[in-house]
Parts: C-alpha cells; structure tokens; sequence
C-alpha cells in the first residue's frame, strides 16, 4: 500500500533521514520507534507531501505521491494526525471533527464517521458543544484522531499520540487505535517514543536512529531484542 525507497530529506539545511526504506501493506499496523530527533516525525511529514524529499520515491497504492502537495494527498485517503493535534482552539469539538470531512469522497459518510468517533470516545459526545481550547490534552488528541476518521481514510498516519498524556489516557487512545485498525480496515502508521506500548499494539516496527533505518521485524521479536531491551526499554 505504501512503499518508500531510498529517501533522503533535509530540514533546516541539515539532513534528517538517511536512504530510508520501508513497505506497508493493507490493513498493517506498523510502528516507526526511536528517540526524540531520530527523525520520525520529518519521515510521516515527508510522506504526507508537507515536506519534500531530496532523492527518493514515494509510492501510495502503487502511485507515485512525492511530487505531490499535502492535499492532493490527503485527497488519495492518506491522512495525517500530527504531534499535538493542531486543533482549532475557537471551534467545538463538532466543528473540529467536521473540519476533518472535507473531501468530497468523505461527504456522503459524516454521520457514520462521527457515530463512530463518538463511540470511540464517549466524552467527545458529551463535549461536542464544548470549544477546543478548553479541553484537557488527551481530549483533545481524541479530537485530532476523531478528525482524521472523518475523511473517511484509507490509511492513517499518527504522530506521537501518546505525547505527554495521563497512562489511562494513553491506554484509551492506544485501543482506539486497535478498534480503527480492526474493525474499519484502515492501514496504519504510527510514531511513537513509548516503545513498550507501541509494539504492544503493532504488527511490525521500524528503529529510526539518527535518521537511519536501524532495525525492523515483527512486532514481538523487537520486544525481546537486546539492543531495544537495553536502549528503550531500560532491561
């Protein structure tokens, strides 16, 4: 479903990935881990048209998207859910979910999209009303997650999620992610510094370092490996 071969991106005048490679297929669920500054965010932007890649190639169902800008390729039904959410601070939740339906592909399916986003996350119901700016942070993360459902995607990018929530928090949204995984077949691309969790979650992960490809392998072989044991883990 989307295959990356061989990217190189600069931000800033520096380089932060490095010949990264990797393949997904329909209805995966992989992980990106690594430390703060590894380069996991740059590799989801990058895919997500908001950065461009110096050499390489993008490909989404087999077409090529790195030439591409961000909304023609959220338009494909990639969708990204940045680091903190980037909500509307002045608009309801509701508003901001709706923000979230804007291709016309999505239009004919809001009510079913924004049942379920409500019952992944009940209190965004009982909040609907409620302005952004005044939610906690992992209300609002829900908001950014919910938006992303509302385009109806095919497939997900999210960008720490975890980042600073409450552990209960964090188990609510990291089961959310399981539901839209199972139960709406969406494809997704998860970065996280909270490996245990992550790889919990996943079928498959990828070690960024550096901006390299370090590792990769099914999920449970990277729990018992001594290099993340020992790194990430603290074992």
């Amino acid at each position: 479903m989307l295959k990356i071969e061989n990217v190189n991106v600069f931000y800033d005048g520096l380089q932060a990935l490095y010949s990264v490679s990797l393949e997904i297929q329909v209805e995966e669920f992989v992980c990106i881990l690594g430390p703060n500054g590894a380069g996991k965010s740059t590799l989801l932007q990058t895919i997500a048209g908001m950065l461009a890649p110096k050499q390489g190639s993008i490909f989404f169902e087999n077409r090529p998207i790195h030439g591409l800008e961000s909304y023609n390729i959220a338009s494909l039904g990639l969708a990204l859910i940045p680091e903190e959410g980037w909500l509307y601070g002045q608009m309801s939740v509701e508003e901001n979910l709706l923000m979230g339906a804007y291709p016309k592909s999505a239009r004919k399916n809001i009510k079913r999209q924004m049942d379920f986003v409500f019952d992944l996350f009940p209190v965004l119901f009982d909040r609907k009303k409620q302005l952004a700016e005044t939610l906690s942070g992992g209300q609002r993360q829900m908001v950014a997650v919910g938006r992303g459902l509302m385009c109806n995607p095919k497939m997900l990018l999210l960008d720490e999620p975890s980042l600073g929530l409450a552990p209960i928090v964090i188990k609510d949204i990291l089961k959310a992610l399981v539901r839209i995984n199972k139960e709406e077949k969406t494809t997704i691309l998860l970065t996280e510094q909270n490996i245990f969790h992550a790889l919990k979650i996943s079928q498959r992960g990828y070690l960024l370092e550096n901006g390299k490809i370090f590792m990769q392998g099914a999920s449970k072989e990277l729990l018992g490996n001594k290099h993340i044991k020992k790194n990430y883990l603290g074992v």
